[in-house]
């Protein structure tokens, strides 16, 4: 696979490099706020990425020299009445859910304020790479809302429930360093390095079998929250997808013949 690039409505593009695409945030003007817009974006983008078998990882980065992304737009939502908040939700849950249910691996490469809905963002993805300048954080309750991108179930999976409970109920802005330390992003790297980072850690999973890759995510995501035995029983099936498609029998020469293999995907 090539590399090109296809955008999506004014604030949204997907580049692909081989196996690796790339989601952009490129709302720069708006430190990348989340709008109506934006949003529908946001999910047709995911939704054309998730029927694609050849990405095999997908990054999501923003375009914005100091912000991954701000949040919700706070401005767009001061002009709606509850109606318009009303039927505004559902467009605004498919860009979050969009994320979150991307079936290969996704990185979030962040820097400088990542903030409710902008972390929530980088929470859907499976790692987060931050360089030294991010600020994460869920501030929702200071503003009169809560977290509604996925925060309040995402957030504790990564930190323990009262973590979770600390920085949502303070609406507390955490450095790098400290986020790093709780938990909240996986691996912290120098200023202005975290899209190459992320890529170069894409680009090292991705060597490695799609149909294995996809069906390792759906164990993960599935298995948590369930006792042990139910949490095997998905890895069972989650493995049989893969121990009966033709990456297994492909991996298993590849191996004994000592070359790269060339995974059929499928």
């Amino acid at each position: 696979m090539g590399g090109s690039e296809q955008r999506y409505g004014d604030f949204v593009v997907v580049r692909r490099s081989g196996y690796v695409a790339e989601l952009v945030l490129d709302r720069p003007k708006a430190m990348n706020a989340v709008s109506t817009e934006m949003a529908r974006s946001l999910a047709a983008a995911c939704t054309a990425l998730g029927a694609d078998r050849d990405v095999r990882v997908t990054v999501l980065t923003s375009s914005h020299a100091s912000a991954f992304c701000v949040g919700a737009d706070l401005k767009e939502r001061a002009s709606f009445t509850d109606g318009d908040l009303v039927r505004q939700r559902p467009t605004a849950r498919a860009a979050y859910t969009g994320v979150l249910e991307l079936p290969m691996p996704t990185i979030a490469a962040v820097h400088g304020f990542a903030l409710g809905g902008g972390f929530e963002l980088a929470l859907a993805c499976d790692l987060i790479v931050a360089d030294r300048t991010a600020v994460v954080g869920l501030p929702e309750v200071s503003v009169g809302v809560i977290p509604g991108g996925g925060g309040t179930q995402l957030l504790p999976r990564r930190v323990g429930a009262a973590r979770a409970a600390e920085l949502i109920f303070t609406a507390r802005r955490v450095k790098a360093a400290e986020a790093r330390d709780l938990g909240l992003v996986d691996q912290l790297v120098d200023e202005g390095d975290d899209r190459e980072e992320a890529l170069a850690l894409a680009d090292r999973i991705a060597v490695n079998s799609p149909v294995g890759l996809r069906a390792a995510k759906r164990a993960l995501r599935l298995g948590q929250g369930l006792d042990l035995r139910a949490g095997l029983e998905v890895e069972d099936a989650a493995w049989r997808a893969v121990a009966f498609s033709g990456d297994r029998p492909e991996g298993v020469a590849a191996f004994n013949e000592k070359r790269t293999p060339q995974w059929p995907g499928e």
